[in-house]
């Protein structure tokens, strides 16, 4: 820990000269993804480097050293830095253990499937009939906690979860926005993120063709589009 301690001083050193370089404390900490922090407290500088990459090599501490002295001192990220540590962090093995944590430690708040208004499962039953001719394996399907706007539906594919917002769940919704929103993401499921030189893909042009494909696509980007304000005044709202 020491070595890795110098090179967070070093990074110090080189990022900010008009000033002394501050006591550091390093430590590896078990995010359950690929997390870092770095703050300052009675001018001690803590950082917390996730347990994932205790097995970095040195030119890969030393290069998230300089990303995170850069953020700090709000000073530009040495380009150099950002490359061997993303060549580092975009391994498939740095990919599978963070899968496995996730998997095995994360948590997936689950409420039901059976809304006030809609019902998710029965939803998806039929969109896997008329679409996809019943190949989609039939995952967790839930509505939210809380009500949202910004993401009204997302696939978790570690714990093999559909979410969809609360939000949505509502009578002045119109069913075929449901559909499309449980449609998006069981796509997710057909065509699965794809990785290429390091960067991940989740919406492919296959997808996209898949997307338009949707009964009511264009009536249901329209009406998001209508509606957007009124579901952000309703997700302001006490839950």
């Amino acid at each position: 820990m020491s070595v890795i301690r110098d090179q967070y001083r070093e990074a110090f050193d080189a990022l900010d000269k008009k000033h002394s370089v501050p006591e550091i404390d390093v430590r590896f900490y078990p995010y359950i993804g690929i997390n870092h922090t770095i703050r300052v407290r009675d001018g001690r500088v803590f950082v917390r480097i996730a347990e994932v990459c205790r097995d970095m090599d040195a030119l890969g501490h030393q290069a998230l050293a300089y990303i995170l002295v850069a953020k700090l001192l709000r000073k530009r990220v040495p380009k150099n830095a950002r490359d061997v540590y993303s060549s580092f962090i975009k391994t498939a093995k740095m990919r599978e253990q963070v899968t496995e944590n996730k998997r095995s430690r994360g948590r997936k708040v689950v409420s039901t499937d059976k809304g006030e208004v809609y019902d998710l499962s029965a939803v998806f039953d039929e969109l896997n009939r008329v679409y996809f001719r019943g190949s989609i394996p039939k995952p967790v399907l839930t509505w939210s906690a809380r009500k949202t706007y910004r993401i009204l539906g997302h696939h978790d594919a570690t714990h093999d979860t559909i979410v969809v917002s609360r939000s949505l769940d509502a009578r002045d919704v119109p069913q075929y926005v449901v559909e499309y929103i449980v449609f998006h993401e069981m796509l997710h499921i057909h065509h699965p993120t794809v990785h290429h030189n390091g960067r991940r893909y989740n919406h492919t042009p296959a997808f996209r063709r898949d997307e338009e494909k949707f009964a009511y696509f264009e009536e249901t980007e329209k009406w998001i589009e209508s509606n957007v304000r009124k579901l952000k005044r309703n997700a302001k709202k006490k839950n």
